[in-house]
């Protein structure tokens, strides 16, 4: 983990220690001398591109390693080859980094492939597995009910000459795909589904991106996974809670196997300089990531994308990380929103506005202040000479002067928002009106004297006066004005592209079909407008991905791909207050 990146996890000792059960336990181990150090695995599948509830998990594997100074792996558990790729490899990399974590080692559960074949073998060995000949339908025919107990494979009882023979000839490439398996011999009656005679290998005969075409078999996720912990000498493997049920699995493969008491089936590891300390994993489950208006499900989000409801996987509107990236939410508002909810074992659904809540106070801190206009009117101040022109200075951050100032210009033609102006105004309206007065914002106080419209009626043009001793520094700078709004030069204005993204569902459980709908049913129509708008030339300047606070209008991003100084392009991150409940509940 990079000491230069701020935003990671701090080891202040001054900073209060992060309490929750898993902690605790670790903390508890190492006091006990059951473990000298830590050791933690965060390993996705790349079968799809990484999604917000993953950033729980990276933060917690990644972050009790740091706190404990022990040491966090990165592992693909790529044994099921036909849906994984590299584009998401190198996604799911580029993603773990952008959260300001780095991995102790980078490994694949491809890189044991043959110790988990000789493990496979010392257990048809030792009688602890056997290769069964049933369909897939028969072997969930024979598995039973959680009320009925399941019944031994015809195939169970073979001896292990022959199911050596047999699954070395499954190794070989011998067999169609389908028609063999190599099952763990446990227990048929177990009231827990996962212990009755679970796959451990399956023939597929599919290219591997690492492995090509070396193996026709590949190992199942539970065998895998179990093994890879403890060949990296895993001490806490911390998991969601859906894994619970799969946790005596997980130690009878660890046990059965025993590496650390048979070290020579880790000789290939050793001959291709693969560091390992084999060790017994002890698997914690945690409560997943979940939030409301959204859904998680890779399949669902693949949906969205192969079916064009969305603009690719790094759409602003998706809760894919990337897609969270390109909106503009930052590693650090990521990492507090993980604080903010906590780590425990009850499964629970938080609000949407908790979640935009983080990034709300992380850019408030640290987002420098330009102005920027998203509904443009022009404002002609009739008082002022055609070419007049000056420029203003305003702090970039109104709480950390160590963020400097910048020079705004200033002209006669100005462009303010539409929404600041009503002909007939609602009660307890600040804004501007014909014949009133409003604050431009540091540069003086204006009145509106004249509205211009076009044939249709539509408001398209206002004339007014600027206040001569109400502009900085001058006596009636201070006079008191009950609105104030914001502006940008009509003549030195960079026009924009402004996209304005909200939710991309419009009700909280999208994936509720009690009613007969699906979460295509719930889509925002309005979840991506783009507009035409303009902002100071200060912000145009912008590298992309840099974020800032458009005054009175919400948090904005440059867009990663499309923003140029020449062309600006910005992405709505959040707006400066929650108005989703309010809009819906007329608030």
């Amino acid at each position: 983990m990079s000491s230069a990146d701020s935003t990671v996890p701090s080891t202040d000792p001054a900073t209060p220690a992060r309490q929750d059960f898993i902690r605790q336990i670790v903390r508890e181990d190492l006091a006990s001398g059951k473990h000298a150090s830590v050791r933690t695995r965060f390993p996705p599948e790349p079968n799809g591109y990484l999604h917000i509830g993953h950033a729980k998990a990276i933060c917690l594997d990644f972050g009790i390693a740091s706190e404990f100074d022990g040491r966090c792996n990165l592992r693909f558990d790529d044994t099921n080859p036909e849906k994984e790729d590299l584009e998401f490899v190198r996604a799911i990399e580029d993603d773990v980094r952008w959260l300001g974590f780095e991995w102790a080692e980078l490994r694949h559960a491809s890189d044991y492939f043959d110790v988990y074949y000789r493990a496979a073998e010392k257990l048809i060995e030792q009688g602890d597995a056997f290769v069964c000949d049933l369909t897939a339908e028969q072997v969930r025919e024979y598995r039973g009910t959680l009320v009925e107990p399941g019944r031994n494979s015809p195939f169970r009882d073979r001896s292990v000459e022959e199911n050596l023979d047999l699954f070395r000839r499954m190794r070989a490439g011998e067999f169609a795909d389908g028609t063999r398996t190599l099952r763990a011999k446990i227990d048929m009656t177990s009231g827990n589904m996962n212990l009755r005679d679970p796959a451990l290998y399956r023939i597929k005969q599919v290219t591997h991106q690492n492995t090509g075409d070396a193996w026709p078999i590949y190992p199942m996720y539970d065998f895998a996974h179990a093994l890879g912990d403890s060949i990296e000498g895993i001490t806490h493997s911390l998991c969601t809670l859906e894994f619970e049920d799969h946790r005596p699995l997980y130690d009878w493969v660890v046990d059965r196997v025993d590496l650390a008491g048979t070290p020579d089936l880790l000789d290939s590891l050793t001959a291709r300089g693969l560091p390992n300390v084999a060790a017994k994993p002890r698997q914690i489950e945690f409560s997943r990531l979940n939030i409301n208006y959204t859904v998680m499900s890779k399949r669902k989000l693949t949906q969205l994308v192969t079916e064009g409801l969305v603009d690719g996987w790094d759409d602003p509107r998706m809760y894919t990380l990337q897609g969270l990236r390109r909106r503009g939410y930052t590693p650090a508002s990521l990492r507090l929103l993980v604080d903010r909810v906590g780590i425990s074992k009850q499964n629970s659904v938080i609000d949407f506005s908790v979640l935009e809540g983080a990034l709300r106070d992380d850019l408030d801190a640290r987002a420098p202040r330009r102005m920027a206009v998203v509904n443009p009117l022009k404002l002609v101040l009739t008082n002022l000479a055609d070419g007049h022109a000056e420029t203003l200075r305003f702090p970039n951050h109104p709480k950390d002067e160590a963020q400097g100032v910048r020079e705004v210009p200033f002209s006669r033609q100005l462009w303010i928002e539409h929404d600041d102006f009503a002909e007939v105004p609602p009660k307890g309206w600040k804004r501007l009106i014909p014949g009133g007065e409003v604050r431009l914002r540091g540069a003086g106080i204006v009145r509106c004297d004249e509205v211009i419209k076009d044939d249709s009626g539509a408001i398209v043009e206002l004339r007014g006066t600027l206040d001569p001793e109400s502009r900085p520094g001058m006596d009636g700078a201070n006079r008191k004005i009950k609105g104030t709004i914001h502006w940008v030069s009509a003549a030195h204005a960079v026009e924009a592209e402004v996209r304005l993204f909200d939710r991309l569902f419009v009700v909280e459980k999208p994936d509720d079909e009690s009613t007969g709908k699906t979460y295509r049913d719930h889509l925002n129509p309005e979840s991506k407008r783009s507009v035409t708008g303009y902002v100071e030339p200060a912000a145009a300047l912008a590298a992309p991905e840099q974020s800032f606070q458009f005054e009175r209008l919400g948090y904005f991003v440059a867009d990663r791909v499309d923003h140029t100084a020449a062309r600006p392009v910005f992405n709505r991150s959040v707006t400066l207050r929650d108005t989703w409940t309010a809009d819906r509940t007329g608030g």
